[in-house]
């Protein structure tokens, strides 16, 4: 599947530094330590809906700690799927009356702009599950064969219980496993299964509902397993990073990292896992299913400039959960006008100090907040007119607020 358009990155003087992220599965504050070329993956959307602030904000964050790595000098390799297949998306489009392949399709597209807008880096690869039905497949038979794996009417199950180390992303317990799992998407009751916990690997087929002729039968992925095989597939076992929103630490990060542990017999499946807070709006989290949601594609429609929107975004630490509102956008767009107005001076003081501060804050698990307040320090000088004594600042200055935060001025 086609990602979208990379935007232009200048390379600025000298090197960042390692980037130190908070890692959901130890709890700590981590330095990352990748190779030549450092390995992230992504979960991504499912395509029923168009692109809403919650996402634009996870995917802000792992733009973020791309263009960091980028800038402490190495290569990227950054992967990303896209959900194309999955009941919700079924529910919608049989809601519409469209067929689900055209609704995919659509909000896909939508997804793509936005993220162009946005200016958020691409992955190298942007994976759909329909593509990789017959690798999630094989991925599953290969669990089954370690027998970790049982059927119910076709249904392929993973067994909780063959996961010795089952909760070391999460830590929860059991009861709160209990909870979630009920509550995004698992099926705890299901008679038959040998623990509630157990999750399905592979669904096979139902009339109505679509199917492919697999190694296991004709049948369709359940949710958890197809990032756990995709993400073994393009970057190995022990990548640099997996992350997503924070309500994917459980089940979906879980069960991804003891399906990979299973069927690689090696671990961890991600050497850091970060997880991004919730955006909500009137009192909730936004999501799809409450309706509460502020889409990018309408603000973009309504006039408002992408950068506005992304240095909304910025204004909030990814691990705090906020609420978005008029207000956000609103300050964002003025102070975007100030970083403009600065920028375009003919003179103004030395950007090389502001180059230090917003690497060091993007490199102290990815501190925005601290960046932006350095950011306008210097615009705060150089629209008083102090200290403007350097030509090549306000080019400098922008070239920093655009390779690092990811704002065109």
């Amino acid at each position: 599947m086609r990602s979208w358009s990379a935007p232009d990155i200048v390379r600025l003087p000298g090197n960042g530094g390692p980037l130190r992220v908070h890692d959901t599965a130890t709890g700590t504050l981590r330095t990352t330590d990748p190779g030549p070329t450092a390995r992230m993956y992504v979960c991504g959307i499912t395509p029923y809906d168009a692109a809403h602030i919650g996402h634009a904000f996870t995917y802000l964050t792992f733009d973020l700690v791309g263009r960091v790595w980028r800038d402490a000098g190495h290569e990227v390799d950054y992967v990303q799927n896209t959900t194309d297949v999955d009941d919700p998306l079924l529910e919608r489009a049989a809601a519409n009356g469209e067929d689900w392949r055209a609704l995919a399709e659509r909000e896909i597209q939508v997804f793509r702009e936005d993220m162009t807008a946005l200016r958020i880096l691409p992955p190298r690869a942007y994976v759909g599950v329909v593509e990789s039905v017959e690798l999630i497949a094989e991925f599953v038979a290969k669990i089954r064969e370690r027998g970790a794996a049982y059927e119910i009417d076709g249904d392929i199950y993973f067994s909780a219980e063959s996961a010795p180390r089952f909760g070391e992303v999460s830590h929860l317990g059991r009861d709160e496993m209990l909870r979630l799992f009920a509550e995004r998407g698992g099926d705890p009751e299901r008679p038959g299964k040998k623990d509630p916990l157990d999750w399905l690997l592979w669904r096979a087929a139902r009339p109505g509902e679509p199917a492919w002729d697999t190694v296991l039968g004709r049948g369709r992925p359940g949710w958890h397993v197809e990032c756990s095989a995709i993400s073994l597939h393009e970057l190995g076992m022990g990548y640099d990073l997996n992350g997503g929103g924070s309500d994917l630490v459980f089940p979906h990060h879980e069960m991804g990292a003891a399906e990979a542990r299973c069927a690689t017999g090696t671990g961890p499946h991600a050497r850091n896992y970060l997880h991004v807070g919730m955006v909500g709006l009137n009192g909730e989290k936004m999501s799809k299913s409450l309706g509460n949601l502020v889409f990018v594609s309408r603000l973009r429609e309504q006039g408002a400039d992408p950068m506005a929107v992304r240095l909304a975004m910025l204004g909030h630490h990814y691990r705090t959960s906020w609420e978005w509102g008029d207000a956000e956008l609103t300050a964002a767009t003025e102070r975007l006008a100030r970083w403009r107005a600065a920028a375009a001076l003919p003179t103004g003081p030395d950007a090389l100090p502001l180059l230090a501060q917003v690497r060091a804050a993007l490199a102290d698990d990815l501190d925005t907040v601290t960046a932006l307040a350095a950011v306008d320090a210097w615009v705060g000088a150089a629209l008083s007119g102090s200290a403007q004594d350097d030509p090549a600042a306000p080019a400098l200055a922008a070239d920093i607020t655009d390779t690092l935060l990811g704002i065109g001025l």
